[in-house]
């Protein structure tokens, strides 16, 4: 058979290449590879014959073919860019970013004028989060390509990285204008319409992006979150499985689309997909929930235990795996039992492990094997609060004075950690309320709040609580809806902030955060510069006002959690924010006394001594009288007496509250931040006599007994 035919060296290869590259127009990439494969070995020293051939072999899928067939055109032209910028385009394609750096760098030091070079380059470093680079790449390339929409989509990702999102939209929208058919503008454009929270223009943004190219699954995907976060879960199922028709699924896309499958109530194709994820990533937490969700709703036990057996035979060191195995037979004794000791054979240094055959005891009833696992538990983690609360409630639950020995054994053995100390302490005091010994518990508090003062924040001084105002300006109808939300210390306003926290997108509990907003109602002297005129309602509007956008909220509604209220306030709300409602957490003020004393407050204000933080309180409580009596502002009163250690309750009462409908919480979600439950004050009737008469009054006030 002959072989391919000879070129002469001198011959005219024009031909040759333009037919490949016909073929490669034409979407022909066999035909290309096979033309070019002739021409590569007649003329293996043809660098632009292995350049086309790595073309050919790119667009027929073979990227390891297409970066090998780039090394030799390379190693025959070292000199040409282009041919480093077309290999660093392929190992981006593979995410592999270091490399492609790499060859994005020797482009640029071969051909320093090649401006696509530095976008991709200015691209990685907004990726990677290396701002002052990108801005340095992009003043090179604005040099050779000043209004290009390239340019202008990397100006506006770096605006929108620092944080400046009414730049990043303005930079980006207008560019839009003038290429409005340029997917890279519109894909950085649907990034600035989500960061404000413009979901419906980003819609319309990526719906047109995927028109125009539609095999862009990253695009179709996101727009199937922003139509899913707009509540429309069907349509978002709609473009998922568009994402996962365009070829191999990836375990993202499959947990998205499962996850999307067990909302539509579609449980056996949701059981199918987040089969597939934990078969993959047998350590994904987020898709072993959504399982263990879809087997509950179907009560298919069976499934689930072949499910999750097959998940340990190969990873059989996954805690996680575990705790979902013990899941599915946790309400039979026996078979929970055999399962902890399996997990204990297969992690005998797990203290998942340890945990879980602390409560399997537990609910067997077995008294001391709960108790011996309970201690060991604390010897693998001995300063771990958990781990202590676990054997401190075994022991109470036996003999309450036990626990006060055990505790004072550690307190002992703490010898100088101040830390360990202390740590010690804060459990001595609630075991000595468990055990009775109520004068001890009362102690050991005081004696803390005494060490901690220098560290606190000074009670702030109360204004007038009952004070006449100017009539309230006119509420604007088209208002977005604004909640102003705050509590005393040992209200719970810290539970509340659980429930909404990550839930309400409209909930800000940044005041409390290392970034608080730098405005009049995080200052403590704001409402004594307002009572001398040193500063106006106005004033304090326009600060607040100026830095929401800062804090994620332009002209969106906002809960907005303050450090504390004082009437002082309205004269803000009532002329700036008419519309504005109150939404005050309060409950027996004498609980809230003990629980201050007990458990700290969120904002870190200093007690001084129980007496002092009584007739603080009271002074503060009576502007929320004056609130609940004559209604200055619109008022939501919430009482936590009942719900305080209860999030399904407390959460149930807060939607209601707020007249919003709230999602079930985690059962556990105040399981380590214990408060004491309602009329826990009567047991410190006789130690706290005084403080508990000075807030008795406003008590009754509120609508509680006098006694």
């Amino acid at each position: 058979m002959a072989g391919p035919a000879v070129w002469p060296k001198s011959a005219d290869l024009r031909p040759m290449y333009d037919s490949i590259l016909d073929a490669l127009r034409r979407g022909a990439p066999g035909e290309a590879l096979a033309a070019a494969r002739d021409l590569t070995t007649t003329r293996p020293d043809d660098g632009r014959a292995w350049e086309l051939m790595a073309q050919a072999q790119r667009m027929g899928g073979d990227a390891n073919g297409a970066l090998d067939s780039l090394d030799h055109a390379i190693a025959l032209q070292p000199d040409e860019a282009a041919l480093q910028f077309q290999r660093a385009a392929i190992l981006l394609a593979r995410r592999d970013i270091d490399a492609a750096t790499t060859a994005l760098t020797r482009t640029l030091e071969l051909d320093p004028n090649r401006y696509q070079a530095y976008i991709v380059q200015a691209e990685l470093a907004i990726g990677r989060g290396d701002l002052d680079e990108a801005e340095r790449l992009e003043k090179m390339a604005a040099r050779l390509g000043e209004g290009d929409p390239g340019l202008s989509a990397v100006r506006g990702m770096i605006a929108l990285r620092r944080g400046d999102r009414d730049r990043a939209l303005s930079i980006l929208s207008s560019a839009v204008e003038r290429h409005a058919d340029d997917p890279q503008l519109l894909n950085a454009l649907a990034f600035a319409y989500i960061a404000k929270d413009h979901l419906a223009f980003a819609e319309q943004t990526l719906l047109r992006l995927v028109q125009l190219v539609p095999g862009n699954t990253p695009a179709r995907r996101l727009l199937a979150d922003v139509v899913l976060r707009q509540g429309r879960p069907a349509e978002a199922a709609t473009h998922i499985e568009q994402v996962l028709a365009a070829g191999p699924a990836s375990t993202e896309h499959l947990r998205f689309a499962g996850a999307l499958d067990l909302q539509l109530g579609q449980l056996p194709q949701a059981v199918a997909r987040l089969k597939q994820v934990l078969a993959r990533t047998p350590d994904d937490r987020t898709a072993l929930d959504l399982l263990m969700r879809a087997w509950e709703l179907r009560d298919d036990r069976d499934d689930a235990r072949a499910t999750l057996e097959a998940a340990l035979a190969t990873s059989p060191r996954n805690p996680a795996l575990w705790d979902a195995r013990l899941g599915v037979d946790g309400s039979d004794p026996d078979a929970a039992l055999a399962v902890v000791e399996r997990w204990n054979a297969a992690m005998p240094d797990s203290v998942p492990a340890v945990q879980a055959r602390v409560s399997v005891a537990q609910a067997a009833g077995d008294q001391p094997a709960a108790e011996a696992a309970a201690r060991e538990l604390t010897r693998r983690l001995p300063g771990d609060a958990r781990a202590q609360t676990l054997l401190l409630d075994l022991l109470t639950e036996r003999d309450p004075q036990a626990a006060v020995a055990h505790l004072q054994e550690l307190h002992a053995a703490a010898g100088d950690d101040a830390a360990r100390r202390s740590q010690v302490e804060g459990w001595l005091a609630l075991a000595h309320d468990q055990a009775g010994n109520v004068a001890e518990a009362a102690k050991v508090w005081i004696d803390t709040h005494a060490s901690w003062a220098e560290r606190l924040m000074p009670l702030p001084t109360w204004s007038q609580a009952d004070v006449a105002h100017a009539p309230a300006a006119q509420p604007d109808p088209d208002a977005a809806r604004l909640v102003f939300m705050a509590g005393l210390p040992g209200a719970g306003h810290e539970q509340v902030g659980r429930l909404l926290t990550g839930v309400v997108s409209a909930f800000r509990a940044d005041r409390l955060g290392t970034s608080p907003p730098r405005d009049a109602l995080q200052n403590v002297h704001t409402v004594g510069r307002l009572e001398r005129g040193e500063t106006t309602p106005a004033d304090v509007h326009a600060e607040w006002r100026a830095q929401l956008p800062a804090r994620g909220i332009a002209q969106g509604a906002l809960i907005d959690w303050l450090l504390w209220w004082d009437n002082a306030y309205l004269a803000v709300t009532r002329a700036h924010l008419p519309h504005a409602e109150l939404l005050m957490i309060v409950r027996d003020p004498r609980d809230m006394l003990l629980n201050w004393l007990a458990f700290g407050s969120p904002v870190p204000f200093r007690m001084g001594t129980p007496d002092a933080g009584a007739a603080w309180l009271a002074q503060g409580l009576e502007h929320l009288v004056v609130l609940a009596e004559q209604e200055p502002q619109p008022l939501r009163l919430l009482r936590t007496d009942e719900g305080i250690n209860d999030a399904a309750l407390l959460g149930q009462a807060l939607g209601q509250a707020l007249e919003v409908e709230l999602p079930a919480p985690p059962r556990t979600l105040f399981q380590d931040q214990f408060r004491f439950p309602a009329g826990h004050w009567r047991r410190y009737t006789g130690v706290l006599a005084a403080p508990f008469a000075a807030l008795t009054p406003v008590a009754v006030r509120l609508g509680y007994s006098e006694t």
